[in-house]
């Protein structure tokens, strides 16, 4: 599906960023795994290039520097002549990020949603400008169920868990953003969707997974794979004429 495409992971390094980058491999395309730990980047790209003919490069990349964001595509313009496509899926977050509500610092509610939400804003500017002079171009960025629908916070009860309201307002941003981006963009050639995944399946309480599945179909948490096959039809020529959409992924869980 995707031979000869080279293709930007930021937080490619992560839970379901790993995924993201072997699944893009396994279709034949060129992976970079953008992450701003290096060295996690670095041993995914080592383990895809062992087990694909593709292969896959570790750059460091933070969301948050233009600098480092106008650096990755110059380095890679030098290196592979074009750029294809570009996944926004990091998640930069401070310590104190996750907080039940009545506990979120008006100074940490800003931060997080200034890390999360303003770096896929530069991420998907800068790419979308370079890809505009390129004449075409993909952006894909992974929103979430909770950026279209209100928490259920009934699921969380008894655990230590919460939805972070960051979560909720960084989210539906994202969505927004997606939209008012494949609009400015259009007719430049540039094509810009989200994948909205529903909860993928890591280590959370039992409790808390029962709850979760009594609103879904036979799954209930997804595992990584479960969303990467609508991640690889959006970057490939399949969607080539979808843009400013939202593709929910969570076996029925926000019906």
């Amino acid at each position: 599906m995707l031979n000869d495409k080279v293709v930007v992971i930021t937080g490619g390094a992560g839970f379901l960023g790993r995924r993201f980058c072997a699944a893009v491999a396994e279709h034949g395309g060129t992976i970079i795994v953008a992450d701003i730990d290096i060295q996690a980047a670095t041993d995914v790209a080592n383990q895809i290039s062992a087990a694909h003919s593709c292969g896959a490069e570790a750059l460091a990349l933070d969301i948050t520097s233009q600098d480092s964001v106008d650096s990755l595509i110059a380095t890679l313009m030098d290196r592979y002549g074009r750029i294809d496509a570009v996944v926004n899926n990091a998640y930069p977050r401070n310590r104190n990020y996750g907080r039940k509500l009545e506990d979120v610092v008006y100074a940490d509610f800003c931060e997080n949603v200034g890390l999360h939400l303003g770096g896929y804003f530069l991420v998907a500017q800068r790419f979308a400008l370079h890809f505009r002079k390129q004449g075409s171009g993909n952006i894909v960025n992974i929103a979430s169920i909770y950026g279209t629908m209100t928490p259920r916070f009934d699921i969380y009860a008894g655990t230590e868990m919460t939805m972070p309201v960051e979560y909720a307002a960084i989210k539906s941003g994202v969505i927004q953003l997606t939209r008012y981006f494949a609009q400015y963009f259009k007719a430049d050639g540039v094509r810009v969707n989200t994948l909205s995944p529903g909860g993928i399946l890591e280590n959370q309480p039992q409790e808390f997974l029962d709850r979760y599945k009594r609103h879904c179909g036979k799954k209930g948490m997804l595992d990584g794979e479960d969303v990467t096959g609508a991640l690889l039809f959006l970057l490939s020529e399949s969607s080539r004429y979808i843009t400013g959409q939202n593709f929910i992924i969570d076996d029925g869980f926000s019906l």
